[in-house]
């Protein structure tokens, strides 16, 4: 074990901040300030500060698990490992290969979200995996490709946000779910910039803005919609930069005057002056920029909701152009990697597409395949999800936790529970892992090297600081033994380094093209941006800003896309009057199966709560931290009020960390985007009432 300090990165969210790891005498691992790395220039939240807690032999799984007689039991690698390839080869007997499903997460690296899409597609031959970054950053992609050709979250460094003019933060309560990133802001606002901020609570980050418009949850595309509107009757469009640098206009325009200020206010709530004043403040100044997160983006509408605020980007002039532009704030640590390099049902690595024979050639002749080998795209996650124990009979899960994360949670569930066979391979015996027929403990990111892309599609190498305990393997070295087991001798390295030569290999020529990215380089850079097509940093030294000469369309041009408002999949009636939205705090990350293993983030945020305004609880005769129901048509929740004026009167709000009685899921609705397949987490018709007790 080393004693000197190891410079990594936090294993939680999409900033994946700087951070120095030391291992101390008693067996424990301390934090310390990283101040090089621009992103948090040493800073760090709660979650960062004790992440080294969840890799205490107390918490943490030490064994792999078998079930004997329904109970999960200490069981040996071989043991576990022989049924896993036991499991999965009995499916694929029995009802082919497309009855094995794979589901990963936005938490993995680059080079284990590469080998698990390899695995799914060269080991079992199924088309059916998929992972839980469809429910964070997929909208945002669809948007993204429809305009840019391209996705990456921000096109732009975290760095260019102080130099703009003008922030509107949609849907985002940054200082909870990624604290460091608030000094950019901060930063913002004291060079003279604006911060605009939308979201139906007074959230702590709405609290630091200079203009807080609360809509009605699911309007976020009718209220980008009337600022544009808005923006074309004061004749503010940039007609040159529309003329020059975009297509599509004149449909998007015709669409956006449809949606006139008093209609726009009827459906959202916003009254109009606040309308004018976000114009107002958005193309006073030479620059401005989008950001949007979950809050937009988690709807049946999303990626229509995310073309609406890129039209706003481009009928400005404000994509392609300094310190402005559209950006979409990714959400967990790996996410931007993890839908870039293969676990996603309709792509390969590099972010080529699963249907296109180029794409399937190239990365075929990689990976020493026939192309036609290769299945098509599957189900997206929750469709997946939804067929399991029906279509899909075995799931290897890898990385997450549905039971808690996924909507209409009850529901899947069950789904789960009526699996054939699962298998898990997670760090914790999470409510998900508690369900397997077989659990394997698997290295954590002190334990462990690897790369993962941060929001800013700056490609960063984590590297082990510790060793791990015994009897604990990589998941790399979990697919290596069963892809023996099941008959592929070959292309499962172990070594992180040897997968991401490999991974290299595959992206190149591609979207997402890591080709020029080496672990050196990201030893010596601090990280390199994406796309980089060679090593030669003379050449190419990354591309930390995309999009400044043109887009990535066959043209060159952005693409405006003509989107019109429509209602939330299940809007407030009588009989469930009111609406539900979803979000994190920030003590808790996620499903909370790691952060809820934390004594000091649980003595800061012990359980769920329902958020909920004085009229509502007048109405219900709740005082504070009573118990309330939360009921939708899928299920019933109960959590203590907690009662305030920062949420609108027709809106209730849950954190949705936790299971048991107060999981926010199995509210949610699991309708769908009809482009990126994401379920509509941010607002659904509920119904409050007071627990007697």
């Amino acid at each position: 074990m080393q004693n000197t300090a190891t410079p990594t990165h936090c294993p939680y969210c999409a900033l994946q901040c700087g951070m120095n790891l030391t291992p101390a005498p008693d067996g424990t691992v301390e934090v310390s300030e990283r101040a090089d790395f621009p992103v948090n220039r040493g800073a760090l939240c709660g979650k960062g500060r004790t992440a080294p807690a969840v890799l205490s032999s107390r918490v943490r799984l030490t064994s792999p698990l078998v079930r004997s007689g329904g109970t999960l039991v200490p069981a040996g690698w071989d043991e576990a490992l022989d049924r896993i390839a036991e499991g999965l080869s009995r499916t694929r007997t029995e009802h082919g290969p497309d009855a094995c499903g794979v589901f990963g997460g936005g938490g993995l690296t680059n080079e284990k979200a590469y080998t698990l899409g390899k695995f799914a597609r060269v080991v079992l031959g199924t088309s059916q995996i998929d992972y839980n970054g469809r429910f964070c950053m997929s909208s945002a992609a669809a948007g993204g490709m429809k305009a840019f050709g391209l996705d990456r979250g921000l096109p732009f460094p975290l760095e260019d946000i102080p130099k703009s003019g003008c922030v509107i933060l949609v849907g985002s309560n940054l200082a909870e779910t990624m604290p460091p990133s608030l000094r950019f802001f901060t930063e913002l606002r004291e060079n003279g910039g604006t911060l605009i901020v939308i979201d139906p609570r007074r959230t702590k980050t709405a609290e630091q803005a200079d203009l807080h418009l609360m809509p009605r949850p699911g309007t976020d595309l009718a209220l980008a919609l009337g600022l544009l509107h808005l923006v074309v009757a004061e004749g503010l469009v940039d007609e040159e930069y529309v003329r020059e640098r975009t297509a599509g206009w004149e449909d998007a325009r015709a669409a956006a005057m449809a949606h006139w200020p008093e209609y726009v206010e009827r459906i959202t709530g916003v009254p109009v002056p606040q309308l004018r004043e976000t114009v107002r403040m958005f193309c006073e100044p030479e620059s401005a920029m989008v950001l949007t997160a979950r809050g937009p983006e988690q709807q049946s509408k999303g990626t229509d909701t995310v073309s609406a605020w890129i039209n706003l980007c481009l009928a400005t002039g404000r994509a392609g152009r300094p310190f402005s532009g559209y950006g979409c704030l990714t959400g967990q640590g790996n996410g931007q990697g993890g839908r870039e390099h293969g676990q996603k049902a309709d792509q390969l690595p590099g972010y080529r597409k699963l249907d296109d024979p180029a794409a399937r050639a190239h990365v075929a002749e990689v990976w020493g395949v026939d192309p036609d080998s290769l299945p098509g795209p599957g189900r997206s996650a929750y469709e997946l999800l939804d067929a399991l124990g029906t279509d899909i009979k075995s799931l290897l899960l890898m990385g997450s936790n549905p039971v808690v994360s996924a909507p209409h949670a009850a529901h899947i569930e069950e789904r789960i529970k009526s699996l054939d066979f699962l298998a898990v391979c997670d760090v914790v015996l999470s409510e998900t892992a508690a369900l397997a027929d077989v659990v394997l403990p698997v290295t954590q990111w002190a334990e462990e090297t690897g790369t993962t892309t941060n929001l800013e599609g700056r490609v960063l190498l984590r590297r082990q600081a510790i060793t791990p305990p015994d009897g604990i393997r990589s998941d790399l070295e979990v697919m290596h033994e069963l892809a023996d087991r099941l008959g592929v001798e070959k292309g499962f390295p172990t070594d992180p380094e040897e997968v991401f030569e490999e991974l290299r290999r595959a992206s190149a020529g591609g979207p997402a093209d890591y080709s020029g990215i080496t672990y050196r380089r990201l030893a010596e850079e601090n990280g390199v941006f994406w796309p980089c097509p060679t090593e030669d940093t003379v050449v190419h030294p990354g591309t930390p800003r995309l999009f400044q000469d043109r887009f990535a369309t066959p043209d060159g041009r952005a693409r405006f896309v003509p989107v019109s408002h429509r209602a939330i999949a299940e809007e407030p009636d009588e009989e469930y009057p009111v609406l539900l939205t979803t979000g994190r705090v920030v003590a808790q990350y996620q499903s909370g199966a790691q952060t809820r293993r934390v004594d000091e983030l649980n003595a800061a945020a012990p359980g769920p709560f329902v958020e909920l305004h004085p009229r509502l609880a007048e109405r219900l005769g709740a005082a504070e931290g009573d118990p309330v129901a939360v009921v939708s048509r899928r299920g019933r929740a109960v959590a203590p009020a907690r009662i305030t004026l920062g949420i609108r009167p027709d809106t209730v709000f849950m954190p949705f960390h936790w299971y048991g009685e107060g999981r926010a899921n199995t509210l949610t609705n699991p309708a769908l985007d009809p482009t990126s397949r994401m379920p509509e987490f941010k607002a659904c018709a509920v119904r409050v009432e007071a627990v007697k007790s």
